[in-house]
């Protein structure tokens, strides 16, 4: 197993205090969510605070957070996760090659670019000149970098690897996937989202990080046994048998699982695969949820996991998740399970560190 030995997490929720677990929940009327920032000061130069754009600042203070955590420095390698990217830079230089008639371009906007300028951030912040990846398959790419740590780790080739997932919520894309229907109409209450029973969820965004090594030490969480990733399932049957095939890979079945966190967002129509699985093979089994915190985006799985880290690490289960009444026995497997639009799902097993 590998061991989560340190974490931090940004996001629309009060979530920076290290020795506070959802004990606030912010709630909000709106169709967008958008991250409770730190002050950067505390992680930047000044010179660097105006050069870097608003992702880059999300990513490296999550990393840094993360490695004070974890009482390091300098990580051993770097894998990230971002659906999106830095896509207002990406915006900014292509407007700028439009009004400056393709002359006099300002560079940094081209530089911070990349979906990769995240990661590369972190290294040149830390002075890491190994391992560094950056993967960007949509709603796979926090699962993506972290099977790639897994592996890293297993072969030996690294005693740490620093991974993260990172993306932003933009003007112009929540516009663009507003007009196609993806979110719900403004003032809906985050808190009330499973009731709302309307199409559509609501945007969100986060950084979230973990210092994955492959020995347990007193910092330790949690540990990730496993992940699994599928594509366009049939039906809600070929759900639950990738679910019974993932957890027999681990020698589990459905009544090892301590809880189960769900990515349910409030869509009408998509909502009706945790439904399912919900009132069938997980209806004993204590439920929880997590988008109506942090909105649904790319990375969210990476909230998902920071929660199901300090579930585990604190024993409890904070009230504002709860999808049910059912207190666990004990918690020692958690699973994460999520799907964008019925088109990417995912499952993540998560056990004590013992």
């Amino acid at each position: 197993m590998i061991y989560i030995n340190g974490t931090a997490s940004i996001s629309p929720q009060p979530t920076l205090k290290k020795e506070e677990f959802l004990t606030e929940i912010r709630e909000y009327r709106a169709n967008m969510l958008q991250c409770i920032e730190p002050d950067y000061h505390e992680f930047l130069h000044p010179n660097a605070l105006r050069r870097l754009n608003r992702i880059i600042k999300l990513g490296w203070a999550g990393a840094k957070l993360c490695l004070d955590d974890a009482q390091l420095k300098v990580p051993d390698s770097i894998c990230v996760g971002t659906g999106k990217g830095c896509f207002k830079s990406t915006e900014i230089f292509l407007l700028s090659v439009d009004d400056n008639k393709e002359q006099f371009i300002p560079p940094s906007p081209f530089i911070q670019s990349a979906h990769g300028s995240i990661a590369a951030q972190i290294a040149i912040q830390t002075g890491c000149k190994d391992y560094n990846m950056t993967y960007a398959h949509r709603s796979f790419s926090f699962e993506s970098a972290l099977i790639d740590a897994l592996m890293l780790l297993k072969e030996g080739k690294y005693t740490n690897v620093l991974l993260g997932g990172v993306d932003e919520i933009e003007e112009t894309q929540f516009k663009t996937f507003e007009r196609a229907g993806h979110y719900k109409e403004p003032e809906v209450n985050n808190l009330q989202l499973p009731e709302t029973k309307s199409a559509g969820t609501i945007a969100g965004e986060g950084s979230a990080f973990f210092l994955l090594e492959n020995q347990p030490n007193n910092n330790t969480y949690a540990a990730v046994k496993s992940v699994h990733t599928f594509s366009n399932p049939p039906d809600a049957s070929s759900v639950r048998q990738q679910i019974f095939y993932f957890l027999e890979q681990g020698n589990l079945a459905v009544k090892d699982i301590d809880l189960i966190i769900l990515g349910l967002n409030g869509d009408v129509q998509f909502d009706p695969v945790y439904a399912d699985l919900s009132g069938t093979i997980f209806k004993e089994q204590p439920q929880a949820y997590y988008k109506h915190l942090c909105g649904e985006y790319h990375t969210s799985t990476a909230f998902a996991l920071w929660l199901a880290a300090n579930i585990m690490r604190r024993k409890e289960i904070p009230d504002a998740i709860r999808l049910n009444d059912r207190p666990p026995d004990k918690l020692r497997n958690i699973l994460i399970y999520n799907q964008y639009r019925n088109v990417n799902h995912s499952l993540t097993l998560i056990t004590g560190a013992g």
